[in-house]
């Protein structure tokens, strides 16, 4: 198994576990739980576009803005501002350990979701 397999095979375990707990009522438990997911989400998912870019186009990114900023310039993403907010909404979540916190990234998790659908969708053809 390549890398890119490796890490392609993890995000997309990790979209349908988030998708999972978000149908699920809302509390503290889920909305924490959503969040631990969305930060695998978006780790896995930045991941596999890393391998997928150097795979196929030989280019190398180094950080995960800069690979949503180089799938632009492939040409695979429409250029969106939403990739990038979806990285500090994780980064948010991850190093901020405030309820106020919590529930702002957690209410923007519907629609980062559709944008982590939409990178599995690419990566996967």
């Amino acid at each position: 198994m390549t890398k890119f397999e490796k890490h392609l095979e993890d995000f997309k375990k990790a979209v349908e576990r988030l998708e999972e707990v978000l149908k699920l009522e809302k509390t503290d438990i889920t909305r924490d739980s959503a969040l631990k997911r969305f930060e695998i989400a978006v780790d896995t998912g930045w991941k596999a576009l890393k391998n997928y870019l150097e795979d196929r186009y030989g280019v190398v990114c180094r950080s995960p803005k800069g690979c949503f900023r180089e799938a632009y310039q492939q040409g695979l993403i429409d250029y969106d501002e939403y990739w990038l907010r979806m990285i500090d909404l994780r980064n948010k979540s991850v190093h901020t350990y405030e309820e106020m916190i919590a529930e702002e990234v957690y209410a923007e998790l519907p629609k980062a979701l559709n944008y982590l659908k939409n990178l599995l969708s690419l990566l996967t053809k």
